[in-house]
């Protein structure tokens, strides 16, 4: 059996990783499906790392920098169904916090499709708490915000 040791993450890179880091946030989160130049502008904007073991694609990331006053980063880790509860998603996430706490983040925060209870129940884990649920307008998915509590901080 694979564990999280085998686990490789690396930043995406040009369009065949850009490609791959679609194809799992679209699984993920369908409502919000994007095609390649929005990943594309993404990438500008924000880190998005893709998760292998060996050459078989198991999950994402994106971090957002931090921003405002507070210096809120947020950090989203996905990992598709068949890859759960093995630490893949875990490792994706320490991760992306290290990277948000190298960019001078002081709040984490992330952000869930609230029909994905995996995704809450793996962010409340990590001492995430609800702070707001949304409909964007003109959608009809229902989205949650989550904060890491100030004493469950990973950095």
């Amino acid at each position: 059996m694979t564990t999280v040791t085998d686990l490789r993450i690396e930043p995406v890179v040009g369009d065949e990783m850009a490609e791959q880091w679609r194809y799992v946030h679209n699984v993920i989160v369908p409502p919000a499906a994007m095609g390649l130049e929005d990943v594309r502008e993404r990438a500008r904007r924000y880190r998005l790392e893709n998760a292998y073991l060996g050459d078989t694609l198991v999950g994402c990331s994106t971090v957002r920098p931090p921003e405002g006053e507070d210096a809120v980063a947020t950090v989203i880790a996905r990992v598709l169904p068949d890859y759960r509860g093995r630490g893949f998603g875990t490792a994706l996430y320490e991760k992306g916090v290290d990277h948000a706490h190298v960019l001078g983040a002081r709040v984490i925060e992330t952000c869930v499709l609230a029909v994905n209870g995996d995704g809450t129940r793996f962010a409340q884990a990590r001492g995430f708490v609800e702070v707001d649920r949304y409909v964007l307008d003109g959608e009809s998915d229902e989205w949650i915000d989550l904060r890491l509590e100030p004493d469950r901080r990973s950095f």
